[in-house]
């Protein structure tokens, strides 16, 4: 059996292929199918003259059936993928009936029947690009010498903000979270192995309903010793550059059947990222955009939008308030009221895709900072315990991959970003 690509890569000849119904049509003398399969679609064509004794069962395949088929391949500008098949036998393996996915159904219907809507064209083809991307991450950081490390998905101690956390009935303790970062368990092992790198789900207990919001989402995260901020800026913007070249050399097929406008894309390998700071950034809003933001207050979706609008690259923001960020951000030496943190925000109103700092790294100051947010610091005696025995400068980042696959796709909604999506209204099927 060859796959439908490879047929249609063939020619002519016979072939023998093996898939789903994407489209059937037909009249009392010609029967006409769309085969799929997961690397393409062509068009086979059934006389009946050929299949007298089996025209009934033929005649009465539906969407969704499985089958194998035989046949001679062709040239033909009118089929769908410009290649036609002329059946001479096939074998139906598996029936369908009354599939219940058809044009124009609702959001929800399709949320409902996503077990069924992977199946479609659109989902098929951000599934493969979302692999690319996978694979992508997992090449870029090897390459750079980072090691592959996991930490544990049950966590006793909240990174990110106590509202979002999942609880965990942990055997009768109640002080257990899912992780919503790897990064405090992350941190101990670059005393030993310096650069570190992960991919694993993270949850947040966000209650949110927006377009780019997931209770479950997959989080490429690094971790690197000896590190600048620089240094974390850098690779962000490397590992981005890197993914989209990568989704534009191998899934250009696919991008097609989103409609996806590659001239979107191609800017973000070619240009650098612009770099601005906050402070920059509430001048530029001000100045081109109209919108006034006092100092202090963090960049909500529609500033971040709109400064996105004025660039065909991710935008770099850094040195935050310190205020609006998490503990464990190091103080600027020059601006005690900032942090040296940054978000990359995506290009077309994407919103954030990457989040990372350089670690804070002096003991007593991470203390203060846990005493302010009315945290216990005696609960995280094991994190600081890497300041106790030989701190070093450090840093790391948080990538959201669904973003950044609604991002290169072009989606509407992160929702189509990840198979079976988890939200605040949604967790099955």
């Amino acid at each position: 059996m060859l796959s439908i690509q490879d047929a249609i890569k063939q020619g002519e000849g016979t072939v023998s292929i093996h898939g789903w119904i994407h489209r059937e049509r037909g009249s009392n003398k010609l029967k006409f199918i769309v085969l799929r399969d997961s690397t393409n679609i062509i068009q086979c064509v059934f006389e009946r003259v050929n299949f007298e004794k089996t025209w009934e069962d033929l005649d009465h395949l539906q969407i969704e059936a499985s089958m194998t088929i035989t046949g001679t391949i062709k040239k033909d500008p009118r089929a769908p993928t410009g290649y036609e098949i002329t059946a001479k036998k096939y074998e139906i393996v598996g029936k369908s009936e009354n599939y219940p996915i058809a044009k124009d159904q609702s959001v929800e219907f399709l949320a409902d029947n996503r077990h069924l809507w992977l199946r479609s064209r659109k989902m098929t083809a951000i599934l493969k690009i979302r692999s690319t991307i996978f694979g992508a991450i997992h090449e870029y950081f090897r390459r750079a010498g980072f090691y592959e490390y996991h930490s544990p998905l049950f966590q006793a101690v909240q990174a990110e903000g106590g509202s979002t956390l999942f609880h965990v009935d942990y055997f009768g303790k109640k002080d257990v979270f899912l992780a919503q970062t790897w990064q405090l368990y992350a941190e101990p092992a670059i005393f030993g192995l310096e650069k570190i790198y992960t991919m694993a789900p993270s949850f947040r207990a966000e209650k949110s309903k927006t377009s780019r919001h997931l209770t479950e989402y997959w989080h490429a995260e690094m971790e690197m010793a000896w590190s600048v901020f620089k240094d974390i800026q850098d690779h962000g913007e490397s590992l981005l550059k890197f993914i989209v070249k990568k989704v534009l050399e191998t899934n250009k097929p696919e991008l097609a059947v989103l409609e996806r406008d590659l001239s979107k894309l191609e800017p973000s390998i070619k240009k650098p990222f612009v770099r601005m700071t906050y402070t920059e950034a509430l001048k530029v809003l001000k100045q081109k955009c109209g919108i006034d933001i006092e100092w202090g207050k963090d960049l909500r979706t529609i500033e971040e939008d709109e400064l996105t609008k004025l660039y065909d690259v991710p935008v770099i923001v850094t040195h935050y308030p310190k205020m609006v960020k998490a503990f464990y951000m190091m103080e600027d030496p020059q601006h005690a009221d900032t942090v040296q943190g940054c978000d990359f925000l995506a290009p077309e109103g994407h919103g954030e895709i990457i989040g990372g700092s350089q670690r804070e790294h002096d003991l007593e100051k991470i203390k203060k900072r846990l005493v302010a947010m009315g945290e216990d610091f005696k609960q995280y005696e094991f994190y600081l315990d890497t300041r106790r025995y030989g701190s070093v400068p450090h840093g790391g980042f948080g990538m959201g991959v669904e973003r950044v696959i609604k991002w290169i796709c072009g989606l509407d909604n992160i929702k189509d970003a990840i198979p079976f999506p988890r939200t605040m209204e949604r967790y099955k099927p």
